[in-house]
């Protein structure tokens, strides 16, 4: 998944710098690498002054989710995956030099099905984390999966969700003020004023699967031809959308040539910090939900602090630290009032428990499927 952020702030170099430190020869040193502005560098400092041995801890921010599954390949000596291609295929590849192979890494939900196939990451032994019993059964059912990284009950856990987003719906106000309404559900982009005014992710599965949400149906659906009602539905999409894009997909919005936009909530939430004439909504009938979580690259064994900082995050006090911070939701049930947010978010990080309950994680599918939902949006997209 090309998920990445928008506008990034000033919270990263505040952590590069704060976790740069240096160490006593005979300390220890525990590595993570982790998406770019996912933890306040707070957090981090709290966590070291909680600690009773003596270690440097290194917290090296990435700046896209591509890039740490390609450091887990590189450490391992594996060519780049094939499964970036769609997802991820002009994301630029990040430097190959070699480096110390990380403890911990930020993985997109995305990339666990891989990760898991190319032996890239190993299991996490739930056993020595007291939190994991409070993480809601959902987020346990999410990084449980078999060898072959398929979710499974009777699998093992590979990954570690530290915050969640979705995929949300972001308009102007000046011209939905104008129109005299707003968006509320998937629905809505298919209504006239809309025609060649919308911006959409370039990803089969997001497109295809709004569609299919606005149909009743399932992101994860397997046979999109048994899904009769969808060509239609998509062909008379395809009039409303004037730019389709996954890294810069916001910018036609902010420069006025679209008045609406689909796209990631941790890529609407900086944007609507900075430009107050957008607002967000998380559409009625369920979105797609997309999940960081920390893993453990292979052949790596500082167990014991790894077990640690992932308990640590799964604090609720903590937790609700992260998610109130880097304006993201927390796996970790979490009392955030709404003094403690924007207006302009709150659609986005207090979510309605009914509409939660009607999202998605966009599991693995089958190769059969992907060529599915891949042929069906190039035709769409091209024809």
């Amino acid at each position: 998944m090309q998920r990445r952020s928008f506008l990034l702030g000033t919270g990263s170099l505040f952590m590069a710098q704060l976790l740069a430190g240096c160490a006593q020869n005979n300390q220890g040193t525990f590595n993570v690498e982790l998406l770019k502005d996912s933890i306040p560098g707070q957090v981090v400092n709290q966590f070291q002054k909680g600690l009773q041995e003596k270690v440097q801890l290194k917290f090296a921010p990435v700046g896209q989710l591509l890039d740490l599954f390609q450091r887990l390949q590189t450490w391992q000596q594996k060519p780049k995956t094939s499964d970036a291609k769609g997802w991820g295929s002009f994301i630029p590849f990040m430097s190959s030099e070699k480096s110390a192979v990380a403890d911990l890494v930020t993985l997109g939900d995305y990339w666990i099905k891989a990760a898991i196939e190319q032996k890239l990451i190993q299991p996490i032994d739930v056993a020595q984390l007291s939190g994991w019993k409070a993480l809601p059964k959902r987020w346990q059912e999410l990084v449980t999966r078999n060898d072959l990284g398929e979710v499974d009950a009777q699998g093992k856990v590979w990954a570690a969700p530290y915050r969640w987003g979705v995929t949300a719906i972001v308009y102007r106000r000046d011209r939905f003020q104008e129109l005299g309404w707003t968006p509320k559900d998937w629905g809505d982009l298919w209504k006239s004023e809309l025609r060649d005014r919308i911006s959409l992710l370039d990803q089969p599965r997001e497109v295809i699967g709004l569609v299919l949400k606005k149909l009743g149906k399932s992101y994860n659906t397997e046979n999109l031809a048994a899904v009769k009602e969808l060509k239609a539905e998509l062909q008379k999409l395809k009039p409303q959308v004037k730019f389709y894009g996954s890294n810069r997909y916001l910018e036609p919005l902010l420069n006025g040539d679209t008045w609406l936009a689909v796209g990631w909530s941790s890529d609407i939430i900086p944007a609507i910090g900075r430009y107050p004439e957008l607002a967000a909504i998380t559409p009625q009938s369920g979105t797609a939900v997309w999940a960081d979580s920390w893993v453990h690259p292979t052949s790596k064994n500082k167990e014991d602090l790894l077990y640690k900082w992932i308990d640590f995050c799964w604090q609720p006090d903590i937790a609700k630290e992260i998610s109130v911070l880097t304006k993201t939701n927390s796996p970790i049930p979490a009392n955030i009032s709404s003094s403690e947010i924007q207006d302009s978010l709150r659609n986005l990080l207090l979510n309605n428990q009914a509409v939660f309950d009607k999202s998605e994680f966009l599991l693995p599918l089958s190769a059969s499927a992907m060529k599915q939902y891949d042929s069906l949006f190039a035709e769409i997209k091209n024809g």
